[in-house]
């Protein structure tokens, strides 16, 4: 029959390199393009520091989604694979030809279809390590009272690249937050600084958690507020009020009960008055007593009347 002929399959895999700038004193170069790796074959992976300085007493880290463990981890002057991940252990070397001019690349041997995807090079000094890696772990301070509940707020500094703040619950549920803040530092680094509203009907116990995405790493502080320290409404306070409020209320209506009776009493008596003014004697009375009266040297009779002198009767 014919000959077969047989195909070699050649899978090509694509490798990106992330690179991560350090602040202030230099930055992260590599290739500015994916690197393509045949299966079984190898790649080499290129990281340079730049301004040119050596990198022989750093700590250079090779890692893909995880800071720890990493692929390949070089510190204090050697290689260190006690953190290294199980699939890349013995298919890793650093070349270190030019490390003194701050070139180290990153041979991988063997490569396999899970080699594929994006690779981290990161460097950093013994000198900015703390700077570098996590910053300080999260102040809380309490604030005040705000909104019928007491303010809490988170700080933290010394972080880079950018951190993420969240409030959690014990659950680890995310609270809402009332205020964010991300804001640079002097020496190129960056802290943060969240607020949440805590009332007495939400949770009481929270936790601040602040996150490095590139090293996956995080710092947690938490507080807990008791109850007493929340605004609320004194009963003693509330009934005091309402008591007033009944008698500013009693105090009113007597008030008019008051002036009501005794503008009716006002009318009455004038009332009365007039009455008995209709009632007295008018003066036309007096006059009809005064006709009797016709001499000042006249008499009274028995039956009351007026006779003149000496004469007979009227």
């Amino acid at each position: 029959g014919a000959p077969v002929s047989s195909l070699g399959l050649l899978l090509l895999l694509v490798i990106t390199i992330h690179l991560v700038s350090l602040p202030s004193q230099f930055t992260v170069t590599g290739p500015d393009r994916p690197i393509t790796a045949s299966i079984g074959g190898e790649a080499i992976l290129p990281c340079h520091l730049f301004p040119r300085i050596s990198a022989e007493d750093m700590e250079l880290r090779w890692f893909r989604s995880k800071f720890s463990p990493a692929v390949h981890l070089y510190r204090d002057g050697q290689d260190q694979y006690g953190e290294q991940m199980p699939e890349y252990r013995g298919r890793t070397e650093l070349l270190k030809d030019d490390i003194t001019n701050g070139s180290v690349s990153l041979r991988i041997r063997n490569i396999r279809p899970s080699d594929n995807g994006q690779y981290v090079c990161f460097f950093f000094s013994p000198f900015i390590e703390k700077a570098i890696g996590l910053g300080s772990a999260p102040g809380i301070s309490v604030e005040g009272h705000q909104d019928g509940g007491i303010r809490v707020v988170c700080r933290s500094a010394g972080w880079y690249p950018e951190p993420t703040a969240q409030w959690r619950d014990l659950q680890g549920q995310v609270l809402p937050s009332a205020s964010e803040k991300i804001s640079p530092e002097a020496d190129g680094l960056f802290q943060t600084e969240i607020a949440i509203v805590l009332t007495e009907e939400s949770n009481q116990k929270v936790s601040c958690c602040v996150r490095n995405l590139l090293l996956n790493q995080e710092r947690e502080s938490a507080i807990s507020i008791a109850e007493l320290f929340f605004p609320r409404a004194n009963p003693w306070m509330v009934a005091l009020w309402v008591i007033l409020a009944l008698l500013a209320v009693l105090i009113g209506l007597a008030s008019y009960c008051f002036w009501r009776q005794h503008r009716a009493k006002g009318e009455v008596t004038r009332g009365g008055n007039l009455v008995r003014e209709r009632e007295r004697p008018k003066p036309k009375v007096v006059i009809q007593a005064l006709r009797g009266f016709d001499s000042m040297f006249g008499g009274v009779s028995g039956n009351g009347s007026w006779v003149e002198g000496e004469g007979g009767a009227e």
